[in-house]
């Protein structure tokens, strides 16, 4: 990210740190009166939510206080997205399309749901599948969504039979070379993915999310 002026460098500090009425109100200072990139506007509020994320990891913030989050990038989205669509080139460009679901004999969600969060804050277009979802079941969304990234979820050990098994079936579709794949779920380690075939594991969310931007070339 380019060097911060002062004003963005507030906008950030006050979105990471939670103060919902103030970020919005310098957000809209910043894009209403001052005439400021709605896109860089976005970047910061993006880059604040990845210093939110980080301190959720760590266990700074709470999963209320991580929504909260989303709740104040929500708000500002809300000024910011009509004046992107007034300007040239239409709508706010997603970094990239993840289609994301638990693999079959998995029903766990949280983690799922967070990684889902924290892609939809930091720009990917997100296709969740829910829990429990057998190979045709991404199969289908894969042919429907074309996704540039798939990720797989499972909280157990007992999913990376389920993992192996979805990603096979990607294969035998011809369809593995369209897109990246990422696993993660809590036993989730370097042994589990080369055992999956995954291009790579998320030991968190952040980490997940991290691994993602790298591939569309939005991280480093």
């Amino acid at each position: 990210m380019a060097e911060m002026s002062e004003n963005e460098r507030q906008l950030v500090d006050r979105m990471a740190d939670l103060e919902k009425d103030e970020a919005l109100a310098l957000a809209k200072r910043m894009l209403l009166e001052e005439g400021a990139e709605p896109a860089r506007v976005l970047e910061l509020c993006r880059a604040a939510m990845g210093i939110v994320g980080e301190q959720f990891q760590a266990g700074g913030y709470s999963l209320p206080e991580l929504m909260m989050a989303g709740e104040i990038l929500d708000a500002i989205e809300r000024v910011a997205e009509p004046l992107v669509r007034s300007g040239p080139g239409g709508g706010p460009k997603k970094l990239g399309k993840v289609l994301i679901g638990a693999v079959r004999g998995d029903r766990h969600d949280v983690g799922k749901n967070i990684v889902s969060f924290l892609l939809d804050v930091n720009g990917f277009e997100v296709k969740d599948i829910g829990v429990d979802a057998p190979p045709q079941a991404f199969i289908d969304a894969i042919e429907a969504f074309k996704p540039d990234i798939v990720a797989l979820s499972g909280f157990l050990a007992l999913s990376f039979d389920a993992m192996k098994e979805t990603i096979a079936a990607f294969e035998r579709a011809g369809l593995r070379r369209r897109f990246k794949i990422i696993i993660g779920g809590g036993q989730i380690d370097e042994t589990a993915r080369a055992y999956a075939g995954a291009d790579a594991f998320g030991t968190d969310a952040v980490e997940a999310v991290a691994s993602c931007r790298r591939w569309v070339g939005a991280g480093p």
